[in-house]
């Protein structure tokens, strides 16, 4: 497939560089070329079909390339070790998929849009940003490298004016019966309030409410929820109502939603210095 910046409405390159200091040993940008979009695209393999047992219908097991047809309508940004930005598609060491709400048109709609109904947001007028395929490289997790990704996402956020991100994050696996308490408190203590709250679609839908809530332990359960899910959670995130199970990706799905503008000022603080490193591989619209 041929990187064609051109779709985007304008160059991704226009938005700039998205990266931290000159001594910094990474480099944050939006692909610019079909050299970046395969490095981002060889890394997602590694992750989502290598790591975590994930498939589809255009992924290429013989380049070994995780790719779908949602991938030439997106601005994909990109963590770059500068130290192997030397050759070859394996300088891009983490990478995350976003899609502004006025390109969503010309890609056939949103890619949760095949899990969720996502009218409320779309309904709203409001400046949307899709999040997805975040992941890092095994060897960079547990570093600075996913804080200084989440810089970059919040650059990139604040300088088109986005006032709702989105995109659906996954549990690993299919058994909703064990993961019946961490998928029950997110319902009861989670829920998007009625003008966020996005629902999986009914032909897909999976209850969440599984658990009474004076049931959980909310402790072990919280334990249980994968740590880039508590972390949207910490800067005000919600979830939409109702799961939905990928059999291809070996995962259940939630939709996060995270208004700006109910951020307390702890939380935009929070947003706009990046958070914290947290594992890869649980962010896959």
């Amino acid at each position: 497939m041929r990187f064609q910046a051109s779709r985007h409405g304008g160059k991704a390159r226009d938005f700039g560089d998205l990266m931290p200091s000159a001594d910094s040993p990474f480099a944050v940008r939006i692909a610019t070329d079909e050299r970046d979009l395969l490095g981002a695209q060889r890394l997602r393999y590694e992750v989502f079909v290598e790591e975590l047992g994930g498939d589809g219908a255009l992924v290429d097991h013989v380049r070994r390339l995780e790719c779908d047809a949602y991938d030439p309508f997106y601005d994909h940004m990109i963590l770059v070790d500068r130290q192997r930005d030397t050759g070859g598609i394996d300088h891009v060491v983490g990478v995350y998929r976003l899609m502004r709400g006025e390109r969503a048109d010309a890609a056939g709609g949103f890619y949760t849009a095949g899990e969720y109904d996502l009218s409320p947001l779309t309904s709203s007028g409001r400046r949307l940003l899709e999040l997805g395929r975040s992941c890092l490289r095994a060897e960079y997790r547990g570093g600075p490298a996913m804080h200084v990704l989440w810089t970059g996402l919040a650059d990139f956020t604040l300088r088109n004016e986005i006032e709702v991100l989105f995109g659906v994050a996954s549990f690993h696996g299919t058994d909703v019966t064990g993961l019946a308490a961490p998928l029950s408190l997110l319902h009861h203590r989670h829920l998007a309030p009625p003008d966020l709250r996005v629902r999986a679609l009914p032909e897909h839908f999976q209850r969440l409410d599984l658990c009474p809530e004076d049931k959980i332990d909310r402790v072990e359960a919280m334990r249980a929820v994968p740590a880039l899910i508590k972390a949207y959670l910490r800067l005000g995130g919600f979830i939409g109502e109702g799961g939905f199970i990928d059999h291809a990706f070996n995962t259940i799905d939630v939709c996060l939603v995270l208004d700006t503008d109910r951020m307390n000022a702890r939380q935009r603080a929070i947003y706009t210095r990046g958070l914290e490193a947290v594992p890869a591989g649980e962010d896959r619209a």
